[in-house]
């Protein structure tokens, strides 16, 4: 076995649709700093630097490449990730290797978005040119194109989920908006979230009207501006740094390429939508990695990447939280509350914040700052083992990271 990677601070920019107050290098030290002033550390400690956004989003390309100084990258060694959705997962992932392996001792890992200074429907058409140059070389014509990849971009894709999962969890509209009443409310209780709205109620969610049924205006996740910063080192350097280190015991990046693919380009359209064997895979590798046999009774708290409500039902199902179908009765009953027996997102999630880079990394750090004992809504349970999950890709790509406060146990068997 490796190094034991810990976490030993996370710290967060200020969000919002638009910070026109600073540029993308500015954002970023926000949170750097943050983080470094929650612990006793210094961007002298940090011996590499992990980044991710979005590329293209902002307009910009590799935008790292002049924002040097303003991260502490100076003369360090630095690897930047992108993964869609799931970029701020994988960051994480690769921070907790980077340590594992024995190559870095301790590791700055870092994503963020500044959206509003481009255009992510560019962006996204900047990744699309490529695949569908391909798709024309091996014969697919224009129509067949059109036709398959029209699915309405990660809305169509949610509201197909949506209805999806309606239909055979029995769930309702109501079920949909209490999911986000309750993450609107808990972003008010966090300085750095996007919306805050602790008054929304049921009732003002169904006010909104359709975007694509079933999901309202007022049921989709915001387009931020903001970043996200963690600090990995080795259990032994923890100690120099921090008296609540989180342990990081487990971690699974999985894609389900044929969730989306398939091997006539077909789409969402062609599968189930709601399946998410990626989930379920990197859940069962990362539990048997950290020695969890029962994920419903031993894992205290859960951050899932939920732009959509539905899919916060749906991933703590995939992710062996809840029996199947039964998430929207656990929310009418207030078990994921923050009070609850399994809090959920009381950061108030990527449905409240959405700096798309940094959205899956700050699962994580949500995750690890309720261990600590030191998030902005904190739980009032004891929190022993927790999740920061992410989801993106092509809509296929899962990560998870299992924390605790302490290491993890043996188990038998391997991955």
């Amino acid at each position: 076995m490796g190094v034991q990677p810990v976490i030993v601070s996370a710290g967060f920019s200020e969000h919002a649709s638009k910070r026109s107050d600073v540029n993308m290098a500015e954002l970023m030290n926000e949170a750097i700093e943050d983080a470094l002033n929650k612990c006793n550390c210094t961007i002298d400690d940090i011996d590499c630097i992990i980044n991710g956004n979005m590329a293209a989003f902002e307009g910009a390309n590799i935008p790292e490449l002049w924002m040097t100084d303003h991260i502490g990258a100076k003369n360090k060694p630095f690897l930047r990730v992108t993964t869609g959705g799931t970029t701020g997962g994988s960051v994480a992932i690769a921070a907790y290797y980077a340590v594992a392996s024995g190559l870095y001792d301790t590791v700055l890992a870092t994503a963020f978005e500044q959206q509003s200074c481009g255009s992510t429907t560019v962006g996204l058409s900047s990744v699309a040119l490529g695949e569908v140059s391909i798709y024309l070389q091996l014969g697919y014509d224009y129509e067949k194109l059109r036709r398959n990849m029209g699915a309405g971009a990660a809305i169509g894709v949610g509201a197909y989920q949506a209805v999806n999962y309606m239909s055979r969890s029995h769930c309702t509209e109501e079920d949909l908006a209490r999911v986000i009443v309750q993450n609107r409310h808990n972003a008010a209780k966090n300085w750095w979230t996007h919306l805050k709205m602790p008054n929304l109620t049921i009732e003002q969610v169904l006010d909104t009207p359709y975007i694509s049924y079933p999901l309202r205006f007022g049921m989709v996740t915001p387009a931020s501006d903001g970043s996200c910063a963690m600090i990995y080192t080795t259990e032994e350097n923890a100690k120099k740094f921090t008296d609540t280190p989180v342990y990081v015991n487990g971690v699974a990046s999985v894609s389900n390429e044929t969730a989306i693919v398939t091997s006539e380009a077909g789409g969402v359209g062609q599968l189930d939508p709601c399946e998410q064997l990626g989930a379920k895979i990197s859940a069962k590798l990362a539990y048997e990695q950290a020695g969890i046999s029962f994920p419903e009774k031993e894992i205290d708290y859960a951050e899932v990447y939920s732009p959509f409500p539905n899919q916060e039902l749906m991933w703590l199902e995939r992710l062996g939280l809840f029996e199947e179908n039964t998430a929207h009765i656990q929310y009418r009953e207030g078990i994921t509350a923050t009070d609850g027996d399994l809090p959920v997102n009381c950061s108030g999630g990527v449905n409240s914040t959405n700096a798309i880079g940094a959205s899956a990394l700050e699962r994580v750090a949500e995750a690890a700052l309720q261990i600590m004992g030191k998030a902005g809504n904190q739980s009032p349970k004891e929190i022993h083992t927790a999740i920061g999950h992410g989801w993106g890709g092509a809509l296929n790509l899962i990560t998870l990271s299992v924390l605790a406060d302490q290491p993890r146990r043996k188990y038998k068997g391997g991955i």
